[in-house]
């Protein structure tokens, strides 16, 4: 079963980018831990990140996935489309952040993104992630 993992806005900055908040890791080390995981949950992983909410909404549109896991970023506090395309697509999916964005400012704390997810995992950096995907797992093979 394919799991589709998006990264949104900013997010190839990762490392350079306020590793305060964010951490030390690249985008590349995080793809790597997917990666790894995924194989070892006999998962199969298809990585996305892109800047471009347009280029986001069509990725999600193909539908080549069993299930979402989505770091809208900034996004997911602005973005009727991603959210929209989420639904349409009918797909399981579940929002994650690195950080914990219900201790940040108050408009991180909104999420256009949530109201179409399964749920949403977020402040536990790249276990954020792992943890998304080891749901997934449950939720497309229960009982396993």
């Amino acid at each position: 079963m394919r799991v589709l993992v998006i990264h949104g806005p900013n997010l190839n900055m990762l490392g350079a980018r306020e590793p305060e908040v964010y951490g030390s890791r690249t985008l590349e080390e995080i793809d790597e831990q997917i990666r790894a995981l995924a194989a070892d949950l006999d998962l199969e992983v298809s990585i996305f990140q892109s800047n471009d909410e347009g280029a986001m909404v069509s990725r999600i549109q193909k539908q080549d996935y069993a299930f979402l896991v989505i770091n809208p970023a900034a996004y997911t506090h602005t973005s009727v489309a991603l959210r929209d395309a989420i639904a349409a697509a009918g797909k399981p999916a579940i929002e994650v952040h690195l950080s914990n964005i219900h201790r940040r400012e108050e408009f991180r704390r909104v999420s256009y993104i949530a109201g179409v997810a399964l749920g949403q995992i977020s402040g536990f950096g790249v276990e954020s992630y792992l943890l998304a995907l080891r749901a997934a797992r449950t939720y497309l093979q229960p009982g396993e």
